[in-house]
């Protein structure tokens, strides 16, 4: 969450623990993370948000106001508020979104596309007529955007990301191995051995405790880079497929803009292990992992905020 006139206020992952029965909001964020796949069977911690669009609105509604409230924001002052959406989305996933917002209190709800406020967040000169190509992975989505005189020119977004390269990990160490692991562990495997590309500096091994599907005893197993690299690559090939396509929607001069300004690479997905080198090896392009990739779309949005006071007010002022 981004305050005007003060800034990141407020870096959760966007998960809610409740009490199934009362229905009680125990955690949120960071602490109900914690809680994913070791609470009691009426403790349940979810991600309301998937793929990009809301998959209980209630929940969502709920997790909306305590953002709110843990920004400081009230029933007496009720804010404007600007919230990044994939591009994915439908009509009325994003209708859905305005209205849990107000909902849960915001006087105004506008929707912004990630990947505008990405490059915005990134510093790209996206008002002139240069080519500027941003591939932002996130949890559930993947987009990949040619920017130009402040509009998309070319648009290719895919409902793949991080949670589904999560999901891959589970389910080869199920399949290959015999062994459950929680949601927790496949995170844990991406962010320490996962890789899209062969780079050298990677820990060789990881020890992984799972539960054995046939005893139903603990067990523990060693899963290398290699092993992980080929669990995920179908999710990787889809992402890097979605880039390719949208350079062979940009027109031809901003095409060779592209060549000299790069591909720059934003969200929680692009610190993935050399997926930077796989797309600049298969796109022949260079790629840029940008200084904040996690904070770049709120950053952006930052300072679309900023910007839209700074011409209320000139307009306040105006004598017309």
């Amino acid at each position: 969450m981004y305050a005007k006139g003060v800034g990141i206020v407020l870096n959760e992952p966007s998960v809610i623990a409740l009490n199934s029965r009362t229905q009680e909001v125990l955690a949120m964020g960071r602490e109900a993370w914690q809680m994913i796949g070791r609470t009691p069977g009426y403790i349940v911690a979810v991600r309301p948000l998937r793929q990009g669009a809301i998959t209980d609105f209630d929940i969502t509604q709920r997790m909306i106001r305590l953002l709110l409230q843990r920004a400081g924001v009230s029933r007496f002052n009720r804010p404007r508020v600007l919230i990044c959406v994939p591009s994915a989305i439908t009509e009325v996933e994003k209708r859905a979104v305005e209205e849990a917002a107000r909902r849960a209190g915001a006087a105004a709800a506008f929707l912004i596309e990630q990947p505008m406020a990405a490059a915005i967040g990134a510093g790209l000169p996206i008002h002139e007529p240069l080519g500027n190509m941003v591939v932002d992975v996130g949890g559930g989505t993947s987009e990949t955007a040619v920017i130009s005189l402040g509009g998309v020119v070319a648009l290719q977004a895919i409902r793949v990301g991080s949670f589904d390269i999560d999901g891959s990990i589970q389910s080869y160490v199920r399949r290959e191995f015999g062994i459950a692991i929680g949601e927790r562990t496949a995170e844990e495997i991406k962010m320490h051995i996962g890789s899209a590309y062969p780079i050298e500096g990677l820990v060789p091994g990881l020890e992984v405790r799972g539960r054995d599907l046939m005893s139903g005893l603990p067990k523990t197993i060693i899963l290398t880079a290699e092993v992980v690299r080929e669990a995920i690559e179908e999710n990787v090939k889809a992402m890097v497929e979605s880039v390719l396509q949208c350079l062979a929607q940009a027109p031809p001069e901003l095409a060779q803009d592209l060549i000299s300004q790069g591909i720059h690479l934003v969200g929680g997905g692009g610190m993935l292990s050399g997926l930077d080198k796989r797309i600049a090896v298969e796109a022949q392009i260079p790629v840029h992992l940008v200084e904040a990739p996690l904070e770049c779309v709120v950053l952006g949005a930052g300072k679309c905020l900023e910007s839209f006071e700074s011409l209320r007010v000139m307009f306040m002022g105006a004598d017309r």
